[in-house]
């Protein structure tokens, strides 16, 4: 199985890029867009100055809990940039989405309380929710994670978008949006203040 199928075979349709989006990307964006692949794992990342972009990781399920997402993690840890995340909302009847969380938050990721992400998928037509989580090695503002998801969403997920797809994504200030008084609270919260 090629690694666009483990891909699909894993994500839900409404947050996959067609394979001839991914291929553009890694032929035309190859500078910041990049594929990692072995026998059980793939990851796709975009990686600019200053931060680093998951945008896919895979893990065959024979290969979970043996430490290689957490290696593949670690090795763009040690780039001293900030690693950010796409995830799907957790929902606690769903195992799945119950690991994927406690898998990021033992990886030192945090959840961005003040960054909504709402995106109408062109597969489906349905607004796709995810939550942002990221890790920062300077303790990194939300803030400063928001400007560089939209760098994120413009460069890559809209990338040709019109001429793939048939149709344009919503612009990024439609699909990302920014709170600042959640952030304050996040941050008064694990500090232990109200």
């Amino acid at each position: 199985m090629n690694w666009y199928e483990k891909l699909r075979q894993y994500f839900p349709v409404e947050e996959m890029k067609s394979q001839e989006h991914m291929e553009l990307l890694l032929q035309e964006k190859g500078d910041i867009y990049h594929k990692e692949e072995g026998p059980d794992y793939v990851m796709m990342y975009v990686e600019m100055e200053g931060f680093i972009f998951i945008d896919y990781l895979f893990v065959s399920r024979s290969a979970r809990g043996k430490g290689t997402g957490m290696q593949l993690i670690e090795k763009l840890k040690q780039r001293k940039k900030p690693v950010i995340l796409e995830v799907e909302p957790l929902d606690y009847e769903d195992t799945d989405s119950r690991k994927r969380f406690r898998f990021y938050e033992r990886a030192g990721f945090r959840q961005a309380a003040s960054i909504g992400y709402h995106r109408r998928s062109l597969a489906t037509d349905k607004v796709n929710t995810l939550e942002i989580m990221f890790w920062s090695p300077d303790d990194e503002s939300e803030e400063n994670i928001f400007e560089k998801l939209k760098q994120t969403y413009k460069n890559v997920h809209t990338y040709k978008d019109k001429e793939l797809y048939g149709k344009s994504y919503e612009p990024a200030e439609e699909v990302l949006t920014y709170d600042d008084s959640k952030e304050q609270r996040g941050y008064n919260h694990k500090r232990g203040g109200r």
